[in-house]
């Protein structure tokens, strides 16, 4: 067995589960699960002086422990731990390992291992946790393991099934975690392939088979998640925001299909706006926080915005998008990048790409925008105001002048105020 360092065991305790997993496939686990005769003492004696240990459950005695960045929960070892491992999810986390390295394998887990494959311990175990059938398909993404036939049957069987929905947190939580993943993308199309797509994320699927034609080689459905890979390919520290945003950049396209009267070809006006509205329900439905679900809203709802051809144009567009910057020109490119269509060209994307570099440079001359001459009451003394919406136009304005370099001076910039006040 390949051998990680260990955290000091606790007496009489055993690793269960992902931890377990791990350390057979010679990888330092991220947190560890421990089943032991007292979970209080032993809570104790791992926490040390340095470590946090709390109770979760009082009444179970599961308590957990945090050292830095590394959590470790904590449950009673039970009277037969070969019927407990029975009943999870995947034979390769049905696996136990005590300080000595002997390892308790009922289901056959190591040889899965070996052959990096993902086998279910049985279906009635996944019909019981339904979150397991998403479960399947972020394992196999993250360890990069091949699910075998009849457990992918069982999957696609009880997908189809009208179980109960696991809790939305718990959805969204399985979600994050697989978009979190390098090879998220391939993750996504897993799901849509056993059936768990259109179960948890249906408003994805409607783009399904709807051709775009143009600029675009691939459906709507299968543009986001290609617009998710090229985004991954270039920027793998991209944000869970900008990570969903760009699989939900064009959901608003299957509701937003239309046919321009004057040519007869298929438009999809307004896609971003619908698309926003889209994204922000998706991920108010999965308990999202608001902060990621009001990024990637606007991520999405701006990602149609026109480029700059100059850089004038380019300080503006920096100065109106500040906030969204740099992630849009993320998901901009790699929406571009996913588009490979008749009317895809070389030239386009160079022409695009050209874009991108005058917005960066610009960004990288001006990271912040530049302190107000003039603020808003100074704007009303000046000009006799009161408060309403005017001043906030003339404010906006001002800043606006300010980040082009038209307005440099407090007496410039009550020149421009007065200026535009008459306009």
């Amino acid at each position: 067995m390949p051998r990680r360092k260990l955290p000091p065991f606790p007496p009489g305790a055993v690793l269960v589960g992902g931890a377990a997993r791990d350390l057979l496939r010679g990888e330092t686990p991220k947190d560890y699960d421990w089943a032991v005769p007292d979970p209080r003492s032993a809570a104790q004696f791992l926490a040390g002086e340095t470590g946090a240990a709390f109770p979760l459950d009082t009444e179970r005695d599961y308590w957990r422990v945090v050292i830095g960045d590394v959590q470790h929960d904590l449950v009673p070892l039970p009277a037969d731990l070969n019927d407990d491992l029975l009943r999870r999810d995947f034979t390769v986390n049905a696996l136990a390992l005590d300080e000595a390295g002997r390892v308790t394998d009922p289901t056959g887990g190591q040889a899965d291992l070996k052959r990096r494959q993902l086998r279910m311990v049985s279906e009635q175990n996944l019909q019981g946790d339904p979150l397991r059938l998403l479960r399947a398909a972020r394992l196999s993404t993250s360890l990069g393991f091949v699910i075998e036939p009849r457990t992918g049957e069982s999957i696609r069987r009880l997908a189809k099934a009208e179980l109960p929905l696991p809790a939305a947190e718990r959805v969204g939580d399985e979600l994050d975690a697989l978009l979190r993943t390098p090879d998220a993308a391939r993750g996504v199309l897993l799901l849509h392939e056993l059936g768990l797509l259109a179960l948890y994320l249906p408003e994805l699927t409607e783009g399904d088979g709807l051709i775009q034609g143009g600029l675009h080689h691939l459906d709507v459905l299968h543009h986001n998640i290609e617009a998710l890979h090229q985004l991954l390919t270039r920027f793998q520290g991209a944000d869970l925001a900008l990570r969903w945003a760009t699989l939900l950049h064009d959901v608003g396209k299957p509701r937003s299909q239309g046919i321009n009267p004057d040519t007869g070809r298929q438009t999809f006006y307004g896609h971003a706006e619908r698309g926003a509205e889209l994204t922000r329900q998706i991920l108010e439905r999965l308990k999202r926080s608001r902060a990621m679900n009001d990024r990637a809203a606007a991520l999405v709802g701006a990602h149609m915005v026109q480029l700059p051809a100059g850089e004038r144009e380019a300080r503006r567009f920096v100065h109106r998008r500040r906030a969204l910057l740099p992630d849009l020109i993320g998901l901009m490119l790699a929406d571009r990048e996913a588009a490979r269509g008749k009317s895809s060209s070389e030239r386009g994307r160079l022409a695009y790409g050209q874009a991108f570099e005058r917005v960066l440079a610009a960004l990288e001359d001006q990271p912040k925008g530049p302190a107000p001459l003039l603020g808003g009451h100074e704007i009303m003394t000046l000009l006799s105001l009161t408060p309403g919406p005017r001043v906030g136009e003339l404010t906006r304005a001002l800043a606006e002048a300010q980040a082009l370099g038209d307005v440099q001076t407090q007496g410039e910039a009550r020149a421009f105020v007065q200026q535009q006040a008459n306009v």
